[in-house]
């Protein structure tokens, strides 16, 4: 599920990117004095974005211009904050792990993705697997992507993956369970020639 809200995320941000850009820019251009669409709100270059009318229309009161200042200033950090969170590294730094002995350990995110990454690709029918680790440090998940070459079992590739892999990542970590998904994807091949 955080994979498709990702992506949703990616997608709003995209649109609204280009539609800012899109708006931003042709307002340019007619500014710049190139000719506009007939659709388009601005007809001149002289045209500007609020009239005097509408400049002065809340001019006696006294808390307009700073509620829409306010408003801006709330969206422009919600945009950034937004922007940010989908920038930002999804990927676990460090893991917490229960030695029995009350104090605990760390392990290296990138060392637990790297191991089972390598586990991973060792499979039969794997031709490449990446491995992210992503969640809290004390109650991480995988997410795990494998390739799989042309005459792969998409089935028995997954049963050795949890019943190999992922069972050993468990005991490692010393957890009762390490939620994962999995995304398998076919290797392209070449056509065989036929004759």
């Amino acid at each position: 599920m955080t994979g498709v809200r990702t992506k949703v995320n990616r997608v709003l941000l995209t649109l609204a990117g280009l539609l800012l850009v899109v708006a931003g820019g042709a307002t340019l251009a007619v500014g710049l004095g190139l000719k506009p669409p007939s659709w388009w709100i601005y007809d001149d270059r002289h045209e500007v974005l609020l009239t005097g009318a509408n400049r002065t229309r809340w001019r006696d009161e006294g808390w307009w211009w700073p509620v829409v200042i306010a408003v801006l200033a709330v969206l422009l950090l919600l945009a950034l904050w937004w922007l940010s969170a989908e920038l930002r590294r999804h990927r676990l730094a460090v893991l917490a792990v229960d030695t029995g002995d009350g104090d605990g350990a760390e392990v290296r995110g990138r060392a637990v993705e790297d191991a089972l990454g390598d586990e991973a690709e060792r499979l039969p029918g794997v031709d490449r697997a990446r491995v992210l680790l992503r969640g809290r440090r004390d109650s991480p998940e995988v997410r795990a992507g494998l390739r799989l070459e042309p005459a792969a079992g998409p089935r028995e590739t997954l049963e050795c993956l949890v019943g190999r892999g992922l069972r050993n990542a468990r005991g490692s970590l010393g957890r009762d369970e390490l939620p994962a998904e999995v995304v398998l994807k076919a290797a392209r091949h070449k056509a065989e020639r036929v004759s």
